[in-house]
């Protein structure tokens, strides 16, 4: 997953912009989060870690995924500011409500495992796309990468997809290698729809 700041000038968002993008992109990624969670995949950020939990030890995944976010805000409005912390905090709220309430709303009688992790991949990367362009993000591991892209002159990009290498190397320990593999390929499918369409030379959208 990525995220990196989009300086170039444009028309800022107004808030209700912003309000329709955090909720149709959480929508968007939990959605996908509830098409992982159904053939037992997983996904990485701190999302992959919740799954992590989720699947260990049995906690509801939208508790964990709310719960492990919460030393990340501190830091991030003591070190990105305000508002992205905020916007960060409500995108993951509304990422936790959703994935608990859309099991009520709609289910899977067949739901293929290769398509799963494909059209889950791409639902969450547009999702992700989305609350780039709003300045937000879904926590933790993406704060952590654009501070150390602010303070080091690290990649955020290149941050994240390492740490989310890891999250899904752990995967091979806790699930069968081929829901591993096809947690793999919901990842690329993910960074495919983000590395295409969130290009800063080409895009405005603070």
């Amino acid at each position: 997953m990525l995220i990196e700041k989009i300086t170039r000038p444009g028309t800022p968002h107004s808030h209700l912009e912003d309000a329709q993008g955090l909720l149709t992109g959480c929508l968007f990624v939990a959605l996908a989060v509830c098409m992982f969670r159904e053939v037992g995949l997983f996904t990485g950020g701190t999302t992959g870690l919740a799954f992590l939990i989720h699947y260990l030890a049995g906690y509801p995944l939208g508790a964990v995924l709310f719960v492990i976010n919460l030393p990340f805000y501190v830091f991030g409005w003591l070190k990105l500011g305000r508002v992205f912390t905020l916007k960060t905090f409500t995108a993951v709220a509304l990422l936790s409500i959703y994935v608990e309430v859309l099991p009520q709303w709609l289910g899977f009688s067949h739901l293929n495992p290769v398509f799963a992790a494909v059209m889950a991949g791409l639902l969450a990367g547009t999702g992700i796309l989305i609350l780039i362009r709003h300045g937000a993000s879904l926590g933790g591991v993406t704060i952590t990468a654009v501070y150390l892209q602010k303070s080091r002159g690290w990649r955020a990009g290149n941050v994240q997809m390492a740490v989310d290498f890891l999250i899904l190397l752990a995967a091979f320990v806790v699930a069968d290698p081929s829901k591993a593999l096809l947690s793999l390929l919901g990842a690329a499918a993910l960074n495919l729809v983000i590395g295409v369409n969130h290009r800063t030379d080409r895009y405005y959208g603070v």
